[in-house]
């Protein structure tokens, strides 16, 4: 059987991977639904190799160009964040891999989780910012949501046969980023240029900064309460810089189960869309031979404040959550710019906290105005105009 692909955030680098993996499994994977956020060039070049069926650019003012390319081949296009969103009940795909950066991808999960599309999810803010409203919808659902990210893909794996109640510990494994051996002082000052530069994985820039800082740790710990529905308290963070181990559980009878691999995405990324099944690779194995030793240690949260937003999120629960994740899209973008310090995008956000008004049962409605309101007072806070992905943009219909 031949699964029909959605992958929204197609020209990002889990998107370019993911059309990889299609391309060697033709007869297994067809990517049917292309989207992207504005790099039309690489939109266009995507869908006339993989013949989608529609192609859809968020950004509303590359449409023309993208229905020029693609509309002599009867592919059809569209324009919007909306109309991604309504792209998700259509019917010639089963699964949706969910690649967007950011808050970006909530909206449309929601769709495709209310339509019963399978989930390979990659974005992890969805969860982030609304875990448990994504829960209650996945009970009333034939869908599924099988993580992409490669640590909570490793717990994911290690639970496969596991009985939950016999697990102790959940164990997060994280790089360090690029400032892991940086001083409390050598922080404070370093650049955009620094942060880029992460020592293991190559990825977006908002992600790559996010690993600086820490805060994707955090967000994974918030992302694996609510995929295994466990207590906050049995998720941890250890730093392992040579990211062989993507992350670990550990069972009440003291037993550790890890999953190990070369720091390659398009690993996780076969085991989604293969359905938690095993499909061949032609890439390098992982040989335990090639590294000397493989190191743990404890990560350091007066170096990495970001770290503690996990537990005080997951505490407050509310919309918490999805205001450190609007703030902290705003701060990355501020530092990224000049406009801040990297201890800055720690800053913005708790100002956010401490200003936008917290709702303790959110609606969708609620986790929507949220995150604008938060867009909003960031923004001004840090002179930064809102990004695409950030401010609300409507569907144009074409």
């Amino acid at each position: 059987m031949q699964h029909k692909i959605a992958i929204l955030g197609s020209t990002g680098s889990i998107g370019t991977q993911t059309l990889d993996v299609i391309s060697h499994f033709p007869d297994r994977f067809k990517a049917s639904v292309l989207a992207a956020g504005s790099n039309v060039g690489l939109l266009i070049e995507q869908a006339l190799k993989h013949r989608p069926a529609l192609a859809i650019i968020a950004d509303e003012t590359k449409y023309t160009q993208l229905r020029d390319a693609l509309s002599p081949f009867g592919i059809e296009t569209a324009a919007g964040t909306t109309a991604m969103s309504e792209a998700m009940e259509r019917d010639d795909f089963d699964t949706v891999v969910t690649a967007t950066v950011g808050y970006s991808g909530l909206l449309p999960t929601i769709r495709a989780i209310r339509t019963g599309k399978q989930i390979a999810l990659a974005n992890k803010e969805t969860l982030v910012v609304a875990g448990e409203l994504v829960n209650r919808l996945l009970t009333d659902s034939s869908s599924r949501v099988i993580p992409v990210d490669s640590e909570h893909s490793a717990i994911y794996q290690c639970l496969v046969g596991e009985n939950n109640d016999t697990v102790n510990k959940l164990i997060i494994t994280a790089s360090g980023g690029p400032f892991r051996t940086f001083g409390h002082e050598a922080i404070a000052s370093v650049t955009a240029q620094q942060a880029l530069k992460h020592p293991r994985w190559h990825m977006g820039a908002k992600i790559t900064i996010d690993s600086a800082t820490m805060l994707n740790k955090a967000f994974e710990i918030i992302e694996a309460r609510w995929l295994f529905d466990i207590n906050p308290d049995k998720i941890e963070a250890v730093v392992h810089p040579q990211s062989i181990i993507h992350s670990m559980v550990e069972f009440i009878d003291g037993a550790v189960k890890a999953q190990l691999g070369i720091p390659d995405m398009r690993l996780p990324i076969r085991y989604a869309l293969g359905d938690a099944s095993r499909l061949p690779s032609s890439e390098r194995p992982l040989s335990l031979s090639d590294y000397a030793e493989l190191s743990f240690e404890k990560p350091d949260p007066e170096k990495f404040p970001c770290l503690t937003l996990a537990p005080y999120a997951l505490n407050k629960g509310g919309n918490a959550a999805c205001i450190i994740n609007a703030a902290n899209e705003v701060a990355v973008k501020a530092f990224l710019d000049g406009r801040i310090s990297f201890p800055g995008i720690y800053d913005t956000i708790t100002k956010a906290l401490e200003n936008i008004h917290f709702i303790a049962r959110p609606s969708l409605d609620d986790y929507v105005s949220t995150h604008y309101e938060t867009i909003a007072f960031t923004s001004r806070l840090t002179g930064t105009a809102p990004t695409l992905n950030q401010s609300q943009t409507h569907n144009t219909e074409h």
